[in-house]
């Protein structure tokens, strides 16, 4: 069974140190200028970790390390979704237009909105 961390695709980073790892070959005398020349080639163009290791199959160590893959998005939570929490501020704004021209005519009431979103938003940073 094949490693399917072979089959991470790698970025320019990688294939730089794949070419300085190399380089260190060369300059040890394990691999002509010729075969440095082909097998750099072939690094420019590597897209998975796979092919940037088949070109060291040969070479003692140093080789090419690489960094644990991160996901890209995090996890989702298994928490209960609190679909509710997103419409808090919103229906404060409501309630805000309604009570300025129901029954309060002072327009400071509208500094209520943000006041809630500021400490609404600090309440739910707090419980993540």
């Amino acid at each position: 069974m094949s490693d399917p961390s072979r089959d991470i695709r790698v970025g320019d980073t990688e294939r730089q140190q794949a070419l300085q790892v190399l380089g260190e070959h060369m300059s040890a005398g394990r691999i002509d200028i010729d075969e440095y020349g082909e097998r750099s080639a072939k690094i420019t163009t590597a897209k998975t970790r796979g092919e940037l290791m088949a070109l060291f199959h040969d070479l003692p160590d140093p080789r090419p390390q690489f960094s644990t893959p991160v996901a890209m998005y995090p996890e989702r939570s298994t928490a209960p979704a609190r679909r509710w929490e997103g419409a808090v501020v919103p229906a404060v704004g409501v309630a805000v237009v309604i009570a300025f021209f129901v029954l309060v005519k002072n327009p400071l009431i509208f500094l209520l909105i943000p006041a809630v979103a500021i400490l609404w938003g600090q309440w739910n940073g707090r419980r993540r």
